[in-house]
């Protein structure tokens, strides 16, 4: 994630002072904003060499780890937020890591392309895969394992046992809750274990 309004627009979702761990953190720069502007601290997870690196360079703690390998190395509930940001699409095992989330977190915020957008309907419908800012690679070239929709994830949370406390669409870096699945590109939700 990497639009500067898409983190401020999740970062007003953490508490000020919460203890923050960013699954799939990229290059940190969420994890600076919250240390910066809301007092949080906490570490992120990463894979990339590349974004250890620029995490370290901003001053954000970070473990290197792939995501497949869970998170046992946490105490449930060892921190007041889990952040799973643009990362849901790129696991093999969706569900199991969102409870993972839900066990390690007090609440998880997560956020993934919405492949329900009308824009992306669109581009189906004339017969091709969307290329959008949201999902911005080709078929064949995409680190996305799967796709889904905002509507998807309502109905995963509730299989999962997860109550969602706020969820709500992000298009161009604005707020959509009317219809979001198919008015947003990015699709956000708020949750805790019930």
């Amino acid at each position: 994630m990497s639009d500067r309004k898409d983190i401020e627009l999740i970062a007003e979702m953490v508490p000020k002072g919460s203890r923050v761990l960013d699954l799939g953190c990229g290059n940190g720069e969420l994890l600076a904003h919250l240390r910066d502007h809301r007092q949080c601290s906490g570490y992120g997870i990463e894979i990339s060499d590349a974004n250890v690196l620029s995490c370290t360079q901003r001053g954000v703690n970070v473990i290197q780890l792939n995501l497949e390998e869970g998170l046992s190395m946490f105490e449930d509930r060892s921190f007041d937020v889990v952040l799973q940001l643009d990362t849901l699409q790129h696991l093999r095992n969706t569900e199991r890591m969102l409870l993972e989330t839900a066990r390690v977190g007090r609440v998880g915020i997560v956020s993934f392309p919405n492949f329900a957008h009308w824009a992306n309907r669109l581009r189906i419908a004339s017969g091709r895969m969307p290329v959008t800012k949201a999902l911005p690679y080709e078929w064949y070239d995409t680190p996305n394992i799967r796709v889904g929709t905002y509507a998807d994830f309502e109905v995963l949370a509730r299989k999962s046992g997860l109550q969602i406390l706020d969820s709500f669409g992000i298009q161009n870096g604005a707020v959509r809750r009317r219809r979001p699945n198919l008015t947003a590109s990015v699709a956000v939700f708020k949750f805790e274990k019930v």
